[in-house]
């Protein structure tokens, strides 16, 4: 790629969504004392280049975008056909933290609470630490470096987690939830709090785009067929009740997170995050969003545009 054009590219848009008229909107717990005008924007590519523009270098914690790597890590870990078993992969057309079930009391898709908490407790080991420790060791290869966990804000999280519990003790009455729910609440908002830069995250995402590889290495983190599926429900789940407009608008799987950061994944090309605090009514980042249809619409990144992506 033309890392100085791009570059140049990057720098513009992050320039361009830091004039939007965005507000105070959706302020939350989680982003408090967070400098609400930080704005960021990387890609990386399947060989490793990267290029960002503004805070790109700023830490922050991943949220729901760790539902993406954490479903993939559960496929690998006891088999697509098991996943399967225990979610389904149908857009809900609800809110992240709706109890939604789809027939035979499966959570509709993985990118949802009840469903993201199904899915850790199918990772490997028997407790919440070994659990953690798995996901945690994913996303640390991924990134290409130990990545911290926010302890203050996993505190925070686990003591008013009660909608949470009340969905896994719902799952675990059902037959869905095999582990214990507190275990399971308590090792999912563990890795919640795994935080890391804009780059760190394009960098995981360009891993999913490069068919579970890190980019510009031979190492595999998670089989084809993992991030293939990931990709597959990142597209059409993956941002909640406004999946619509983001395949329409962005067209290209994407997952968001309630501190602010988006992920989006280019196919053999490469890995894309954007950053900013304030979120909309889906709790996903204002400007993240129209950062990214900025760059897929600039680029045509658009997976249903006829023709491959050039960078």
């Amino acid at each position: 790629m033309d890392s100085h054009a791009l570059g140049q590219r990057l720098d513009r848009i992050v320039k361009q969504v830091r004039e939007l008229d965005d507000g105070d909107r959706h302020p939350i717990e989680v982003n408090r004392g967070v400098d609400p005008e930080l704005t960021a924007l990387a890609l990386v590519d399947v060989g490793g280049e990267q290029v960002s523009a503004g805070d790109a270098d700023f830490a922050f914690p991943i949220q729901s975008m760790s539902k993406a790597f954490a479903y993939g890590l559960a496929i690998d870990t006891v088999g697509l056909d098991e996943v399967f078993r225990h979610v389904d992969v149908e857009p809900s057309g609800d809110a992240f933290n709706r109890i939604s079930l789809a027939e035979g009391d499966r959570p509709d898709n993985p990118m949802i609470n009840a469903g993201a908490l199904t899915v850790h407790a199918l990772l490997p080991g028997g407790n919440c630490t070994e659990r953690f420790q798995a996901v945690h060791e994913l996303l640390s290869h991924m990134a290409g470096r130990e990545l911290s966990v926010n302890e203050e804000l996993f505190e925070e999280e686990l003591a008013s987690a009660d909608r949470n519990l009340g969905i896994a003790h719902l799952l675990k009455a059902l037959g869905v939830l095999d582990a214990d729910p507190h275990d399971v609440v308590e090792g999912y908002t563990r890795q919640c709090a795994i935080e890391a830069t804009t780059v760190d995250f394009a960098r995981m995402a360009a891993t999913l785009a490069h068919d579970g590889v890190v980019p510009g290495t031979d190492e595999r983190s998670l089989t084809s067929r993992a991030a293939r599926q990931v990709l597959s429900v990142m597209m059409t789940c993956g941002m909640y009740d406004d999946a619509g407009e983001w395949v329409t608008a962005v067209g290209l799987p994407g997952k968001s997170g309630i501190s602010g950061g988006i992920i989006a994944a280019v196919p053999g090309t490469c890995g894309i995050a954007a950053y900013s605090p304030r979120l909309d009514q889906h709790g996903s980042s204002v400007r993240g969003i129209r950062a990214l249809e900025l760059l897929s619409g600039g680029l045509g990144l658009h997976l249903l545009r006829p023709g491959l992506a050039q960078l």
